[in-house]
């Protein structure tokens, strides 16, 4: 090979090589912009649930970890109260997202009962599963219908929690005040215990079915459910909307019928101030990880995204409602 062949050769060489670098260094630059748009502008999502061992708790655990690996964030839940903690967690910008009642939601919004003034940072991601509002108590009691609690030692749940305010409108409903009761502000494990212990007489559990709480404790005593006549959850619907009659199926907690209740609706909801990507990311990955969420409990089998944009009550965040608008097309 002659030496102006030579350096012909060297230079072609040297060329391609350039170019293969270049074409590898844009690509991992396109790599690098693929990942950076999959993240999140936030490093933190925390999750404001409810009790330990309440569906909020386990479901929310669940997709806290759906989040940290899809994501590469610090996502996890916070123990609380439930609905009206939750809310404040989100105005006070402490939580990112929550789980909440529909009730503690629409008084939120409006600035009543347990909210002095109309809370403004909060956005609706998804309507979910129905939490039912469970009564319990033991056979024996003579404790039969929602009527049969006057002059009892009732623990309504923790104070201020979904499940209290929701208490106090269904006994509201059935002419029945705290003055009439004997109350203790108690969660679901605390509840269950004192039900074993005999310390209570009655319990108000207000979550999906099953609540795993009512479950243990049905292992240990003569469980006994207490019903509300639907009739009446219709007529007190009237002043408040978010409650349906509702049924606990047979065999839920060992029951041989049906019986009758109330539901309230669950609802997703974020920061009004977080952004659009932020949520529409967000609400993506809650329903494409459903199936695992499913797996973790099963009241999450009644969230659809047929029924996410139902029954809302605080406004819709623009980046859910992207992804709705998307799944429409």
């Amino acid at each position: 090979m002659n030496r102006v062949l030579f350096f012909a050769f060297v230079l072609s060489l040297s060329l391609m090589l350039a170019a293969c670098n270049s074409s590898g260094n844009n690509q991992a630059s396109d790599n690098d912009k693929s990942a950076a748009t999959d993240g999140l502008d936030t490093n933190i999502v925390t999750i404001a649930t409810g009790g330990a061992s309440g569906p909020y708790n386990i479901i929310g655990s669940t997709l806290a970890d759906q989040y940290t690996k899809t994501f590469d964030v610090n996502s996890r839940t916070q123990t609380t109260g439930a609905s009206v903690e939750n809310i404040n967690l989100l105005e006070q910008g402490k939580a990112e997202i929550a789980f909440v009642m529909s009730d503690a939601l629409s008084q939120a919004i409006n600035g009543e009962v347990s909210f002095n003034e109309p809370v403004k940072n909060v956005s609706h991601i998804a309507t979910l599963y129905p939490n039912v509002v469970q009564i319990i108590t033991k056979k024996g009691t003579g404790i039969n219908t929602i009527e049969d609690l006057k002059g009892k030692r009732v623990a309504v749940g923790d104070q201020n929690s979904g499940v209290e305010i929701n208490a106090r409108v269904l006994l509201k409903g059935h002419g029945i005040t705290y003055d009439d009761l004997k109350v203790d502000y108690l969660g679901y494990a605390e509840a269950a215990d004192g039900l074993k212990a005999g310390t209570i007489d009655a319990a108000f559990l207000t979550s999906g079915l099953p609540n795993a709480s009512v479950l243990e404790l049905a292992e240990s005593i003569d469980l006994q459910l207490v019903s509300i006549n639907p009739d009446k959850v219709a007529e007190i619907a009237k002043e408040h909307p978010y409650f349906v009659a509702y049924d606990i199926p047979a065999d839920t907690y060992g029951n041989k019928e049906a019986i009758p209740t109330a539901a309230v609706s669950n609802a997703l909801v974020v920061r009004a101030d977080m952004s659009e990507d932020d949520v529409y990311k967000l609400t993506k990955q809650f329903f494409e990880s459903l199936p695992t969420l499913q797996n973790a409990h099963q009241a999450a089998n009644d969230i659809t995204l047929e029924g996410a944009q139902q029954n809302i009550v605080a406004p819709l965040h623009p980046g859910a409602k992207r992804f709705y608008d998307e799944q429409s097309q």
